[in-house]
């Protein structure tokens, strides 16, 4: 999460404390709008404890997939 709060911070010129707050905010939005385990699967990808890319998009899929059957 770092690393976006660095970008936040380099594109807008704000205060890293407020770029955390933005992107705790973002984070906790986009959280509570996924259904099941994918908003969990969202901050542990942008947290960097996620394992790899794949791995992330395989379980985003397999979770997805309930969704539409």
């Amino acid at each position: 999460m770092q690393e976006l709060i660095k970008l936040v911070t380099e594109k807008t010129g704000i205060s890293a404390d407020q770029a955390t707050k933005a992107v705790e905010t973002v984070l906790g939005f986009i959280k509570d709008k996924m259904p099941g385990g994918i908003g969990g699967q969202v901050e542990s990808f942008i947290s960097g404890n996620a394992g790899s890319v794949g791995d992330v998009i395989d379980n985003l899929k397999d979770k997805a997939s309930g969704l539409f059957s």
